[in-house]
């Protein structure tokens, strides 16, 4: 019998990616593969209902649910020889887990549910009850729904806390990341991303590369830039994970050109970024926009913090665009006081405005000291009254 602690890359993650590029591209082949050796009877029908231009095959569709149904009933045989013969809890659970995962693997949810929660209850060992559940964030992962997601890392959290040994907390970790990241809760995110570099192993989830990919989106959103270049730049496993990974090599290249101020690369990288990291990710690519605005704002502030004045023009030319491009973008990011600068139009130069410390702090003082004194009026009010 195989290892009842064996990770098993169930539902395959990949299969779900590429049915979200090819909802894009209609380029549906691979997919198609992927769904046949699968035998995803369940997953081919669920498509139909997602994309209109879904090529569905009702002879293929039956030629695999008749493969469901031929191993289906193998594992429910397995199940009745296990609890026939009382042959352990250990093996009576096992047998409960490969039925649920390949209800997963086809995907049948309702029916993985259902399945993975007897084996749950079947399990006496917490390490399986946990790893049982972790099957159940990926499902969720899998369909992307990060509701149920966040509900099931939940309970998760709550099992490892009762005593989840080192290697299951650092899947828990990936896990958990991957979720603060499609939810745009980054910068929490990238504090567990990049711990998991070191130990990720978590390749039922995702590929190392795609860890790489995930540390470096939330690191250049959320790292200043001394801790930008000391855990993402000189990251040995981001380093070792480079080679032959386009994504990697995009996302990698726009933080560089951040950290080194070499502005006049920055928006080849950041569209790089953007076509090849966010537009094919299920999970990046309703975040593209505002990541493309957050590296712009944070690439502009990093350049004129230099300054305390500079022409539009010398600005522009650093960074390769038009004037009127630049001009127009300061914009977007003037009036809400993200940039903390002015544009003179008559004269094409941007003026930086540092508040000063002193200033800062003074104004903090001044409103710690009326929220205190309110709390002290409605005090000697409340005793006032009492004492009437």
């Amino acid at each position: 019998m195989a290892a009842y602690d064996a990770v098993n890359k169930v539902p395959d993650y990949e299969i779900s990616e590429l049915a979200f590029v090819s909802k894009r591209t209609h380029e549906y082949n691979s997919l198609i593969e992927g769904i046949k050796n699968q035998e995803m009877s369940h997953y081919y029908l669920y498509l139909k209902t997602q994309d209109v231009n879904f090529p569905f095959d009702e002879t293929l569709y039956q030629s695999l649910l008749e493969k469901n149904e031929e191993k289906i009933k193998q594992l429910e045989n397995d199940i009745n020889e296990a609890e026939k013969n009382d042959e352990g809890e250990l093996e009576k659970a096992f047998s409960w887990v490969k039925l649920g995962e390949y209800y997963a693997q086809i995907g049948d949810v309702e029916k993985s549910l259902s399945t993975l929660e007897k084996a749950k209850k079947v399990s006496i060992s917490l390490g399986g009850k946990i790893d049982i559940m972790l099957t159940i964030v990926r499902i969720a992962l899998f369909f992307n729904d990060q509701v149920a997601v966040s509900e099931k890392l939940a309970e998760v959290h709550d099992a490892i806390e009762k005593g989840g040994d080192w290697e299951r907390r650092n899947r828990f970790k990936a896990y958990k990341g991957i979720h603060l990241m499609a939810i745009r809760r980054f910068e929490e995110a990238a504090e567990l991303l990049v711990d998991s570099l070191t130990t990720f192993t978590s390749l039922e989830i995702a590929s190392y590369e795609d860890i790489a990919v995930y540390s470096i989106v939330c690191g250049i959103l959320s790292l200043d830039r001394k801790n930008l270049k000391n855990k993402i730049i000189d990251s040995p496993e981001v380093l070792a994970a480079m080679s032959g990974s386009e994504p990697l090599q995009a996302i990698f290249s726009l933080a560089i050109s951040l950290y080194s101020s070499d502005y006049a690369s920055f928006f080849k990288f950041l569209l790089a970024t953007r076509e090849k990291v966010f537009i094919p990710s299920k999970f990046l690519s309703p975040h593209t926009d505002f990541f493309l605005r957050q590296m712009r704002l944070k690439a502009y502030a990093q350049l004129l913090q230099s300054y305390q004045s500079l022409s539009l023009k010398s600005m522009a030319d650093s960074f390769g665009v038009s004037s009127e491009f630049l001009d127009e973008d300061l914009c977007k990011f003037i009036p809400t006081k993200q940039l903390n600068c002015t544009i003179d139009k008559v004269n094409g130069i941007v003026l930086t405005n540092k508040p000063e410390n002193k200033d800062t702090d003074f104004n903090n003082l001044i409103k710690q000291s009326d929220t205190l004194l309110s709390k002290l009026q409605k005090y000697v009010a409340s005793v006032k009254i009492s004492s009437d």
